[in-house]
């Protein structure tokens, strides 16, 4: 046991080991968990329970959505309003979102779409800068379709 030290082991340098290791272990413990709480913009749902009872109820709107066919590709023009590509849907939609800051650091954006020439949809205000998570809700008829896209 001299290897690396000019006296014998004592119980002070284990003490001094223990300490040391359980600090930092402690240490980086207490600075995750403030990262993460830091972080997270929130709750998910109100009541995951009430939530689980609808989930079928979900997956059989997101199978009817999906057997539309429709498609949407956002993006933010220079002036800052947000751009839309619907594809496949009918002439008579309408489309409408809600914009929501991945952190919940900034308030939720409501944006309305006002349908260009060429059939795509333009935002009728500018969204703020920085990342956003856009949830687009299109309806033509009894036809609706729900898509989510980042928008920076």
């Amino acid at each position: 046991m001299k290897a690396f030290t000019t006296g014998p082991f004592t119980g002070k340098h284990f003490a001094a080991i223990m300490v040391l290791f359980f600090g930092v272990v402690i240490t980086v413990n207490l600075v995750m968990a403030r990262a993460a709480i830091a972080t997270f913009g929130g709750v998910v749902v109100e009541n995951s329970y009430v939530a689980s009872q609808h989930f079928n109820r979900w997956l059989d709107q997101a199978a009817r959505e999906k057997a539309l066919g429709w498609s949407a590709k956002a993006e933010r023009l220079a002036d800052g309003r947000v751009a839309v590509v619907l594809a496949g849907a009918p002439a008579d939609t309408v489309l409408n979102a809600v914009a929501r800051h991945p952190l919940g650091r900034a308030p939720d954006q409501a944006l309305t779409f006002a349908r260009q020439s060429d059939g795509s949809f333009v935002s009728v205000g500018p969204l703020p800068a920085g990342r956003w998570r856009v949830r687009f809700v299109a309806a033509a008829a009894a036809q609706r379709w729900r898509t989510e896209q980042d928008v920076q």
